[in-house]
């Protein structure tokens, strides 16, 4: 598997409940709408079914997409994972050169937020923390160059 998709049991659920709600919700309410603007006449000027057809479209190319990387999904759940080595799903708390701590979780592409320090293991950060154990100090390049980080705890919860 040249480029696994790796997830956490979490993000799979999300990844499935957006597809239901997309499939069983938001698509045929968008339809009823299509189908309620195409009922007043002339397609060509109703912006309704203009608008509606587009997020028709959007919600489908959504749901593919849902879909495919649901179907590619391996799921990995950090609870199993044992040790301090740093591996997908680890919540690994660093320091900087500054001295400022920062704790990082390790997910999948499709769990990345930033705002909750959940990064990919394929990001810079990421692949620099992979394998590494507390005590280790990791280089990551970035274009605002390089910085160093130190690892100070490896949880898997």
């Amino acid at each position: 598997m040249p480029n696994p998709n790796y997830i956490t049991p979490e993000g799979a659920r999300r990844l499935s409940e957006e597809l239901g709600r997309l499939r069983s919700v938001d698509r045929p309410r968008i339809v009823q709408e299509v189908a309620d603007a195409a009922a007043q006449g002339d397609r060509s000027e109703n912006a309704e079914y203009i608008y509606g057809k587009k997020k028709l479209r959007e919600i489908d190319r959504r749901m593919h997409y849902l879909t495919k990387r649901l179907e590619s999904a391996v799921v990995v759940d950090p609870k199993e994972q044992k040790g301090d080595k740093v591996f997908f799903g680890a919540a690994v708390e660093v320091e900087d050169e500054d001295g400022k701590r920062h704790t990082y979780r390790i997910v999948g592409e499709d769990e990345i937020e930033s705002k909750t320090g959940h990064i990919s293991w394929k990001s810079p950060v990421g692949r620099a923390l992979l394998g590494k154990r507390p005590g280790d100090v990791v280089t990551v390049r970035r274009p605002a160059g390089d910085i160093e980080m130190e690892i100070v705890s490896v949880k898997y919860t």
